[in-house]
């Protein structure tokens, strides 16, 4: 048998209801300009009718949760995509600083020093006892040695703040997975109480962004237990995904891989100081041996830098560092240069030696290692002895004939050297600038398409939040009317019924 005052009771639900769905709407009005907010809604559902003549009678509506509108598929391409762009835009900026220590064209670079150098020469060739002159060469020569001591310093000096940058990138991607850990911990007591953690999931999406632009990430989800709700996420598992589709675990559950004592991921090195690979601490499980005594057992993977994907900021950061097979932006680039500046001292003092000099002696070598070893484009300068007196250039290729400059020709070919190979540094340098710029703008577009996507899932619309809002107030009026009329029925029934006649 249905109560009299079953409808009060029905619109009052119906009150309370509409009334979440205004606070909920408030709640994503107020939060439209904060970032990572995910718009939130109130699911509604009728609640367990009545058995009444001559069907089932309804008893109104409850808000049985409040839920985010959240599509993990649109998520993870906005994921894959921020991890290309982090490869690309890392490579960009490195090429480009690559290309501004370098510096050519310009007027100051190495090739304006070696074009200094050879007009010097030439003046000197078609006076070869002029002091002057001979002043000249040697303070170009110098010029050039220090155009290559300055390039191979500056690079040395990039390459160690790069190496800085990864040591950043790995401390914050450590903080990353702790921090996504603990997210797990404090969803789960949640959940476990059959809420939805909506604030707490949002947290934990920008933790995870934030990580997909370092490390190439997969993501899967194990629901709570206790009283967790049907819709809730439950804890994440982040893993790392490499070159050959295996992966590694690096947050699972409560706790990020490793221990309290130690990185989840701590970078390795060679001998020579370049990137050998990535160390990661895989935790296994607790095992309780009794109610006092717990281990915690845990095993080392280490992931060679061959076996990570060509894709995210940290991977981008080590081949460009310099890795333990030799390969990297910086290592090869300072390669190059020390190879040319040997063949460049190695040509030039040997057209030297065969010279004579003022002195009618034979030539010495030009250019030498500062410290006696072997040339290289950070240890080149010129012989302290030339230096000291210019009249020991070896201008001359006759003893006897002081005064003719036939040597200096052979001098002059020598540099057609080390200017094509600089082109030609120049010229790949400019075509893996322009790669990696077209390639970042291009996943930029991607990153954009895939972030407006997302965004026209789960950010607000003012507009439709507005209308929203004056639709749940309507039903709430509408239910609030009811009450009224109800109340007025009852009222009727109570004080107006049995005083007929009266």
């Amino acid at each position: 048998m249905r109560s009299t005052f079953m409808g009060l009771e029905t619109n009052k639900r119906g009150l309370y209801a509409q009334q979440s769905g205004l606070y909920t709407t408030g709640n994503n009005i107020s939060n439209a300009n904060t970032l990572g907010y995910t718009r939130q809604r109130v699911n509604m559902q009728a609640t367990t009718g009545l058995a009444s003549q001559p069907g089932l009678l309804g008893t109104g509506v409850q808000a049985s949760s409040i839920q985010r509108i959240r599509d993990s598929f649109v998520d993870n391409q906005f994921r894959q995509e921020s991890n290309k762009l982090g490869y690309w835009e890392s490579r960009s900026k490195a090429i480009s600083q690559l290309e501004d220590i370098v510096g050519e064209p310009s007027e100051y670079g190495l090739q304006k020093s070696l074009s200094e150098f050879w007009s010097s020469l030439q003046n000197l060739s078609t006076n070869p006892s002029d002091s002057g002159a001979r002043a000249v060469v040697v303070q170009r020569g110098q010029n050039v040695a220090e155009a290559f001591n300055h390039i191979h310093s500056s690079l040395t000096e990039a390459q160690a703040n790069v190496g800085k940058e990864i040591s950043f990138a790995t401390k914050n991607i450590n903080s990353l997975l702790k921090q996504i850990g603990d997210m797990n911990g404090e969803i789960s007591r949640v959940e476990a109480s059959g809420y939805l953690p909506n604030e707490l999931y949002d947290q934990r999406d920008l933790l995870l962004d934030e990580l997909s632009t370092y490390l190439p990430i997969e993501t899967t989800y194990e629901k709570n237990g206790g009283n967790a709700s049907s819709i809730s996420e439950g804890m994440v598992t982040v893993s790392l995904k490499l070159k050959d589709g295996n992966k590694i675990e690096l947050v699972k559950g409560k706790e990020p891989s490793g221990t309290d004592s130690m990185d989840p991921i701590k970078l390795i090195y060679s001998e020579k100081n370049l990137i050998q690979g990535i160390k990661i601490n895989v935790a296994g499980e607790i095992k309780a041996t009794d109610e006092t005594d717990e281990t915690d057992e845990v095993a080392e993977s280490v992931i060679s830098h061959s076996d990570f994907l060509n894709s995210g900021k940290l991977k981008s950061l080590m081949d460009s560092y310099g890795t333990a097979d030799g390969n990297g932006l910086y290592p090869e680039m300072i390669n190059d240069l020390n190879k040319m500046a040997k063949a460049f001292a190695f040509k030039f003092n040997e057209a030297h030696i065969d010279g004579v000099d003022l002195d009618n002696t034979q030539g010495k070598p030009f250019f030498i290692a500062k410290e006696n070893e072997e040339i290289t484009a950070g240890n080149i300068s010129v012989y302290q002895s030339i230096i000291d007196d210019p009249r020991k250039i070896a201008a001359s290729n006759s003893v006897g004939e002081i005064g003719n400059a036939e040597n200096v020709k052979d001098l002059l070919e020598t540099l057609s050297f080390p200017m094509n190979d600089l082109k030609v540094i120049i010229g790949t340098l400019g075509a893996s600038g322009q790669q990696a710029e077209r390639m970042a703008i291009n996943t930029a577009t991607l990153q954009g398409a895939a972030s407006n996507r997302r965004d026209s899932i789960s950010s607000i619309s003012l507009d439709e939040e507005m209308t929203d809002m004056i639709r749940f107030q309507q039903a709430y009026n509408a239910s609030a009317r009811m009450i009224t009329v109800i109340d007025e029925t009852l009222d009727k029934i109570i004080n107006g019924m049995g005083i007929a006649g009266r």
